[in-house]
């Protein structure tokens, strides 16, 4: 594929999708890249159903894709890439899967545990995992043992709680930052852990 040929960014929401205050929506709304995928039954997820609807989604796309997973979107894009063809997985040139819940968790909600267990293998393509420290829904040590799992960059978010609308972060502008890297690597740099920078 060529590497200057735009990338569509495909929003992958979680649990109750990503509602008017959220980044992911804020981010549709201001970017002229981003779409949504309707993962449909959005309070009742299925594991099967949400990774269908996400390759459906692709299938209607051409070109290089970066996915913007958040919450248990992150666990639809690893579940989908453990079975999607390689024609589909060569087209995405990257993920960034933000506040991922433990679903292997005691504790995790019934819906949530659908998802379980946790795909342990490497993800495909590259990838940033985003945690914060105050997450309810996933310990940080947990995360960062996912990222590892998964190959991906480990980015640390402070305390942001579950990275979401009630996170009071806006339209996330830290966040587009990991975005836009995504969408610009040609491939040759490696990703390394890092933290995003608080903003003044």
């Amino acid at each position: 594929m060529p590497r200057d040929s735009k990338p569509l960014c495909l929003i992958v929401p979680g649990l109750d999708n990503s509602g008017p205050d959220h980044w992911q929506s804020l981010w549709e709304d201001k970017r002229n890249d981003c779409r949504r995928v309707d993962l449909g039954c959005w309070s009742e997820p299925d594991r099967r159903i949400w990774t269908e609807r996400l390759d459906a989604a692709l299938a209607m796309t051409d070109g290089p894709v970066v996915l913007v997973a958040h919450s248990l979107g992150c666990l639809t894009v690893a579940w989908w890439a453990i079975g999607a063809a390689h024609e589909r997985l060569a087209r995405i040139r990257g993920a960034l899967l933000v506040a991922p819940p433990d679903v292997d968790a005691a504790d995790a909600h019934p819906f949530v545990r659908r998802f379980a267990p946790a795909p342990h293998a490497p993800l495909p393509f590259p990838s940033m995992l985003v945690a914060s420290r105050n997450d309810r829904y996933a310990a940080f040590d947990r995360l960062e043992a996912l990222a590892r799992n998964w190959g991906s960059r480990f980015v640390d978010a402070g305390h942001a709680g579950h990275i979401n609308a009630l996170s009071g972060l806006g339209d996330w502008p830290d966040g587009e930052v990991l975005l836009e890297e995504l969408i610009e690597r040609d491939g040759s740099d490696p990703f390394h852990r890092g933290a995003l920078r608080p903003r003044a």
